[in-house]
C-alpha cells in the first residue's frame, strides 16, 4: 500500500466517493490537506466567507442529490460553519465538512484558535469525529459519507487534528462500514402497507401531503403513478415544490401559513392524510389539534423519530420513500374523477392564488415571478434567500419537476441564497439558476458576490428592494399595531456594488423597463444582478396567524 501524509489521504478517500467539486476557506490548521489539493484533480471553489463555503455545499447537494463537501481551519473557522450545519441538518441535506483542529497535544489547552467545534456542532449534525490517528482517517471518511447520504441525510462533521494531516501512513480505503448502532429501515413493514392500501381504497376524500423526504427519495415517478391512478390530489411543503407538476389539475401547490387557501380547505375537509416524506412542521399544521381534524393519517418516512411526532397518526410505516411506494400502488385500486375532485377543481377556481395588480408602472414582485416563470417556460431553478420574497417566489412560480427550488426551509437563514445559488449553479452548469432575494437578505452573505465573478457563475440576482425587513414589518403590520420598529434597512447602491464585483449590474424602477432588463441579464453570460424596486407595504398572502388554525387564513 502506498504511504501517504494525512492530506494526500483525505483526497484520495474522497476521490474513491465520486467527489468532484470541493468548497473550502483555507487556514493554518488545514495547510496540509490544500497542499495536497494543490496538485490534485479535484475542483476547489474558493468562497470569501465561511458561511458562504458551507451554504455553496448546501446548495451543490440540492441541485445535484450528491454530498456536498466544505472545508473550514480550527477555531473561527469551524464556528463559521455552524449556521450552515445547522440549515442542512433541518432540511436533511448530505454534507461532510472538514474543520481543521490545533495539534492533539494542544486540545484543550485553548491553543491559538482553538475551539471544540465537535462538541458546538453536536446538537446540529447527524454526527460527528475527532480524528486523532491517522491510522483512523481513512475508515472515518468512508464513514462519514455513509452516515451524510444513507437513511435521512444530513451533514456530518469530521475534525482533523493538525498532526493527523501532517502524519504519514499506508492508505487503504475501506470498501464498507459496519456500523451496529446505525441501520436504517429501508423496506416498509407489509402489514401497514397493506393496511394504508385499504385505507387509501376505503377513503371518500384521499389527501397526499408530500415532503421534501420524497424528493430526497428519488419518488418523483412514484408520486405520479400515485395520483394518476387514485386521482388522489397533492399538496406539498416548501422543501417538496416540483416533486409533482404544479399546472397539473390534481395538484394543490403549498399548504400552509403561506400556502393556498385551495390546498388548506383541502385539508379542512379531507377524510385521509397520506403524509409523504412529512414532518408535521408548525408553518404547515397552524394550530395542531385542527390539522386535519376529520382525517385518518398515513405517514411514510424513513426516521422513526418523525412518526408521530407532532401529530398522532393511525398508520404508520417506516421506510425508504421510493421503495414503500412501489409496494404501496399495485395494491391500490384505480379511480375516476368523482365528487372530491371536482370539489377540488372548484376550490381552485373559486380562490386562485391573486394579487393586486398596477396598471401603472408599480413592479409587483408577484409579478416579476410570473414573468420569470412565462420567459423560461418554468424550466429553471430558482434558488431564494429568506423572506417575503422566498414565498411569493414558492407561490407565483410555477414547478414542475424537483430540484428546482432551492430554499432554507426549517432554519430560515437569511444569507443562504446567494452561496446556496452558486452551488447550485456549479452543480447544474446547464441550468438556468435565478437567485430571488431580498434587499435585507442578500447583505448577510453578499461577499460572495466575489466568488461569482472570480469563477464567472452565471447565476441571475433579482433583487427584491423593497427597504424594508419586509416579512418582520407585514408581522408589525398586522399584529402590532404598526410599530415598524427596527425594520427599515436603508440598502446600498446595488447597482455600484455590483460593478465594483465587476458583475453587470442594472436597477429597475418601472414596470416598462422589467422585460427588456430580464432578457439583458438573461442572455448576459456571467452574473447578474437586477436591483428591482418593489411597494414598501407589499404583504404576502395568503397567511395563516402564528397558533392559528388553518381555517383562520387571512386572504387568498
Amino acid at each position: 500500500m502506498p504511504k501517504l501524509n494525512g492530506g494526500e489521504i483525505i483526497i484520495e478517500s474522497l476521490k474513491k466517493e465520486n467527489v468532484e467539486v470541493i468548497f473550502g476557506y483555507p487556514g493554518g490548521a488545514v495547510l496540509n490537506l490544500y497542499d495536497a489539493l494543490y496538485n490534485s484533480s479535484l475542483t476547489h471553489y474558493l468562497g470569501r466567507h465561511e458561511q458562504g463555503v458551507v451554504h455553496a455545499a448546501d446548495g451543490y447537494a440540492r441541485s445535484t442529490g450528491k454530498v456536498g463537501v466544505c472545508i473550514a481551519t480550527s477555531g473561527p473557522g469551524g464556528t463559521n460553519l455552524v449556521t450552515g450545519l445547522a440549515n442542512a441538518q433541518m432540511d436533511s441535506i448530505p454534507l461532510v465538512a472538514f474543520t481543521g483542529q490545533v495539534a492533539s497535544s494542544l486540545i484543550g489547552k485553548d491553543a491559538f484558535q482553538e475551539a471544540d467545534i465537535t462538541g458546538i456542532s453536536l446538537p446540529i449534525t447527524k454526527h460527528n469525529f475527532l480524528v486523532t490517528d491517522i491510522k483512523e482517517l481513512a475508515q472515518t471518511i468512508k464513514e462519514a459519507f455513509y452516515i451524510a447520504r444513507s437513511g435521512r441525510p444530513g451533514p456530518v462533521l469530521i475534525d482533523l487534528a493538525k498532526d493527523v494531516t501532517q502524519a504519514v501512513a499506508e492508505f487503504n480505503y475501506p470498501d464498507k462500514v459496519n456500523l451496529p448502532g446505525y441501520k436504517p429501515t429501508f423496506e416498509g413493514h407489509k402489514l401497514q402497507i397493506n393496511k394504508a392500501a385499504q385505507a387509501i381504497n376505503q377513503a371518500s376524500r384521499p389527501l397526499l401531503y408530500v415532503g421534501g423526504g420524497a424528493i430526497i427519495s428519488g419518488a418523483q415517478k412514484e408520486i405520479k403513478q400515485l395520483v394518476n391512478k387514485s386521482k388522489i390530489p397533492i399538496t406539498t411543503t416548501l422543501m417538496a415544490l416540483g416533486i409533482y407538476p404544479e399546472d397539473e389539475d390534481l395538484a394543490l401547490e403549498m399548504l400552509g401559513m403561506h400556502g393556498t387557501r385551495y390546498a388548506n380547505m383541502a385539508t379542512i375537509e379531507t377524510d385521509l392524510l397520506i403524509a409523504v416524506g412529512a414532518r408535521f412542521d408548525d408553518r404547515v399544521t397552524g394550530k395542531l389539534d385542527e390539522f386535519a381534524a376529520q382525517a385518518k393519517i398515513i405517514q411514510i418516512d424513513i426516521d422513526p423519530a418523525e412518526i408521530g411526532k407532532n401529530v398522532e397518526v393511525d398508520i404508520p410505516i417506516v421506510g425508504d420513500i421510493k421503495r414503500v411506494l412501489q409496494e404501496l400502488i399495485p395494491h391500490l385500486n384505480p379511480r375516476e374523477f368523482g365528487s372530491w375532485q371536482q370539489r377540488i377543481a372548484e376550490l381552485k377556481q373559486k380562490y386562485p392564488l391573486t394579487y393586486q395588480s398596477e396598471e401603472q408602472e408599480i413592479i409587483k414582485p408577484q409579478f416579476i415571478m410570473e414573468e420569470i416563470d412565462k420567459y423560461t417556460t418554468g424550466d429553471a431553478t430558482i434558488v431564494t434567500e429568506v423572506g417575503q420574497h422566498q414565498m411569493w417566489a414558492a407561490q407565483f412560480h410555477k414547478y414542475r419537476k424537483p430540484r428546482q427550488f432551492i430554499t432554507s426551509g426549517g432554519l430560515g437563514t437569511m444569507g443562504y441564497g446567494l452561496p446556496a445559488a452558486i452551488g447550485a449553479q456549479i452543480g447544474q452548469p446547464d441550468e438556468k439558476v435565478f437567485l430571488i432575494a431580498g434587499d435585507g437578505s442578500i447583505q448577510m452573505n453578499i461577499q460572495e458576490l466575489g466568488t461569482a465573478q472570480t469563477y464567472n457563475i452565471p447565476i441571475k440576482i433579482i433583487i427584491f428592494n423593497n427597504k424594508y425587513l419586509g416579512m418582520v414589518r407585514q408581522w408589525q403590520e398586522i399584529f402590532y399595531e404598526k410599530r415598524y420598529s427596527a425594520t427599515k434597512i436603508p440598502a446600498p447602491d446595488f447597482v455600484k456594488l455590483g460593478e465594483a464585483y465587476g458583475i453587470w449590474s442594472r436597477s429597475v424602477q418601472k414596470k416598462s423597463e422589467f422585460d427588456t432588463a430580464l432578457k439583458e441579464a438573461i442572455e448576459h453570460q456571467g452574473p447578474a444582478i437586477l436591483d428591482i424596486h418593489i411597494p414598501e407595504d407589499e404583504n404576502v398572502y395568503p397567511m395563516v396567524p402564528a397558533g392559528a388554525g388553518l381555517k383562520d387564513m387571512i386572504g387568498g
